[in-house]
């Protein structure tokens, strides 16, 4: 739908040689010179294989009844009335066909073979779906080969025909009513018969009817597209040669001051017949799939090779029927089964080269003549006033072959007319159905090149070019579900069956995201480009897209914030047990040096009674500051009590006050002023405080006996007599001959909790 204009100075040389370079590279001769095959490195390494896929689908369709089950080894146990059939492993039955397909179990292969004879190509009918609760099966096939009489028969393919409308119901064998929808017009199916083809007798298949669904053939599709892409150049915004049709022909392109010619832009797109044969595909498609799902009846569906309308109406009747294909894994899942496994001819209708079945390059040309018509139409702007007569009458240097046909085209067109009247019932927007058809158009993935299975399989396709469905995942996952591949608006509960549109409703109207993305610029209207309903509904859907992405970067800031505000609280709540427990270091401390300063008030208390001298040296000062002398260092314990080193709750709270480090010497001796008598330490408790012993005969001799009563100032004072004793200080120290000669005694501890000697 895009035509490209090349302009040249006048007596140019250059144009013969890019004109001959472009026929190169956009219509090659050999299948190797494609641009898949050079484009990119292999992408299929991590996936499975085309047939691999194509066997697990058969195997979910035939398993999806409710006789399906696990059996005891845990292996799937299928529908007992069908099965897997590889009677076309060498595709020498049918080399259009796949290697594996499902048949009736009651049939054999041979059986098989033989009916293949009585079609068109060897194109036997084969299940293609299979209804999970009614048991009605869509069944694929060519033209029957009755004759130029019409006469002839085959027993084989009516046995496999009938075979596909029994159904099995109480261990009784039933049939159910099998309708023939043959997609030509009646006319042109007697016509094949002249060549040997034709249309089955509903007299020769039990309980059968044959229904004309009258659909054109490759060649009206043609000239269909070629006229609309005429009406699109014409009256567009714009036009291939870059002039508004505003002002092209002096306004008669538009209208400007002439009504008919508006009307003519009208009856323009009605003479093309594209929106006709759409109607008539979406139409023959909701009828079989009324048939199978309402009715539970049988459609077998074939045209003239059973690989073009046939394709188109199985695979939009399956959509219909079946909710999986209708997501990405399912639309990937139905374009692969019916339209490469069963041979629909990509490289003929495309115009492209295709693998002849030998390996030497050379010999892949088109399949078609190339001396037959062009497929689209001229590149050249065609004159209002002219009339859209059909493409094929022009000849060309250029010209492809006469099989070219955008039939994938316009069944794509056709699954977007579903998706507009049913926004909710697809995964996938239409701008995955765009995106798709561009992959296929521009020739870089191998997916869709030759024409059939056995082709890619020879050509070496799958090892040698990138896979376009890997590529469309790629795109998916790298953005995530605000991807323009995802549909906003995608409910798989609400369209959970069966999607069967009435009549009225399936007028379509022109794909804007498609036919009008060149003719009609992005701006008129939000992308979309068309005054209709479906811009309108494409405006929504752009405000919906923009405001989910909004919902998104708000989701993920949300998700920033909250990691944040668990660092933090993680952050406070390490900070609290540390407090914590610097709290409990702390209460620890500060009773540790409660109890230290008890100690440490005992014993000075104690050696106050003794009335001896007490001097501290800090021995850290000592060593930095020199000796002092002794009268700058004694320390007259009732004049310098308050400088004994003493902890408090203050000075523990920094730890600036005292240092474990610190050692502290402690000289004791007595103190020749002090008046003591001679025998003090020898009195009883009896005979200085009017009490009795009771821990000797002998009386009280402190501090080897323990007594806590010595002198007033010990009074109801509990001596640590433990401590006295490591400090020791044994009883001979206070005989009366060191009393009367007295002599001082230093200790030194480093290590003492109190921190004093």
């Amino acid at each position: 739908m895009r035509v490209c204009v090349f302009g040249f100075r006048p007596h140019s040389k250059q144009r013969r040689s890019i004109y001959d370079a472009l026929l190169r590279v956009i219509r090659p001769l050999r299948l190797w010179d494609m641009f898949a095959f050079s484009s990119h490195v292999p992408a299929f390494v991590g996936q499975t294989d085309a047939q691999s896929r194509l066997r697990s689908e058969y195997l979910r369709i035939i398993g999806g009844t409710g006789a399906t089950r696990l059996n005891g080894s845990g292996s799937l146990k299928l529908d007992i009335h069908y099965r897997l059939s590889d009677a076309n492993a060498d595709y020498t039955m049918c080399p259009t066909y796949p290697s594996l397909f499902v048949v009736p179990a009651s049939v054999s292969d041979d059986e098989v073979q033989q009916a293949a004879i009585f079609r068109a190509r060897g194109r036997v009918p084969v299940l293609c779906w299979l209804h999970p609760e009614n048991g009605a099966v869509l069944v694929r096939s060519s033209q029957p080969l009755i004759g130029i009489m019409m006469n002839s028969r085959s027993n084989a393919d009516e046995k496999l025909v009938a075979t596909f409308c029994t159904s099995i119901s109480q261990k009784h064998f039933q049939r159910r009513k099998l309708y023939i929808a043959d997609a030509r017009p009646r006319k042109n199916a007697l016509a094949n018969g002249a060549m040997g083809g034709g249309s089955e007798s509903s007299a020769n298949y039990f309980h059968s009817e044959v229904v004309f669904l009258g659909i054109d053939n490759i060649h009206a599709m043609r000239d269909s597209l070629g006229r609309l892409r005429d009406y699109v150049d014409v009256h567009g915004a714009a036009s291939s040669d870059g002039s508004s049709s505003l002002l092209r022909s002096g306004g008669w392109g538009w209208g400007g001051g002439n009504l008919s010619s508006m009307t003519a832009a009208v009856s323009a797109l009605g003479d093309s017949g594209w929106l006709m044969h759409a109607h008539g595909i979406l139409a023959g498609a909701a009828w079989i799939a009324a048939r199978i799902s309402l009715e539970g009846a049988s459609v077998l569906v074939h045209c003239s090779d059973g690989w073009d309308r046939t394709t188109q109406l199985i695979s939009l009747a399956g959509l219909m029927l079946d909710p999986y294909y209708r997501t990405f894994q399912g639309f990937q899942a139905l374009v692969e089964k019916d339209w490469l496994a069963f041979g629909h001819p990509f490289a003929d209708r495309l115009a492209m080269p295709t693998f002849s079945g030998s390996c030497n390059p050379t010999v892949e040309v088109f399949r078609g003549s190339l001396s037959g018509s062009v497929g689209p139409s001229s590149p050249i702007r065609t004159a209002p006033a002219s009339s859209f007569t059909s493409s094929t009458s022009s000849q060309s240097p250029g010209a492809v072959s006469s099989n070219y046909s955008p039939i994938f085209v316009q069944w794509v067109d056709c699954v977007a007319q579903l998706l507009r009247l049913y926004p909710r019932a697809f995964e996938f927007s239409s701008a995955y159905l765009v995106e798709l058809l561009d992959c296929v158009l521009s020739c870089r993935f191998g997916n869709f090149l030759c024409n059939s299975e056995k082709e890619r399989l020879q050509a070496g396709v799958s090892k040698a070019c990138e896979c376009v469905w890997k590529h469309l995942d790629d795109q998916r996952s790298l953005v995530g579900p605000e991807h323009d591949h995802f549909n906003l608006f995608y409910n798989s509960e609400l369209h959970s069956g069966a999607l069967l549109p009435p009549a009225a409703t399936l007028a379509p109207i022109l794909w804007p995201q498609f036919h009008l993305r060149w003719a009609c610029p992005s701006d008129m209207l939000t992308g979309y480009s068309t005054p209709t309903a479906w811009a309108q509904g494409g405006e929504l859907e752009m405000q919906a897209r923009l405001l989910a992405r909004r919902i998104t970067s708000m989701e993920l800031g949300k998700e920033s914030a909250e990691e944040k505000v668990k660092d933090l609280v993680s952050g406070v709540q390490s900070m609290t047990q540390q407090l914590q427990a610097e709290k409990e270091a702390r209460k620890s401390a500060v009773a540790f040096a409660a109890r230290a300063h008890k100690e440490a008030a005992a014993l000075r208390r104690a050696v106050e009674t003794l009335g001896c001298k007490i001097r501290f040296t800090n021995l850290k000062s000592s060593m930095s500051q020199g000796e002092a002398s002794d009268e700058d260092t004694e320390i007259n314990d009732r004049e310098k009590a308050s400088e004994l080193p003493t902890i408090d709750q203050g000075a523990t709270n920094d730890g600036s006050s005292f240092d474990e480090q610190d050692q502290f010497s402690v000289s004791v001796s007595l103190d020749s002023e002090a008046d003591i008598p001679a025998n003090h330490f020898r009195k009883t408790c009896q005979q200085e405080y009017g009490t009795s012993c009771s821990k000797n005969r002998e009386g009280c001799k402190w501090p080897q006996n323990g007594c806590s009563r010595m002198g007033s100032g010990l009074l109801g004072l509990r001596a640590n007599f433990d401590a006295l004793e490591q400090l020791s200080i044994l009883d001979s120290y206070f005989d009366v001959e060191h009393v009367q000669n007295p002599s001082t005694y230093s200790y030194h501890n480093k290590s003492h909790p109190s921190g004093v000697t």
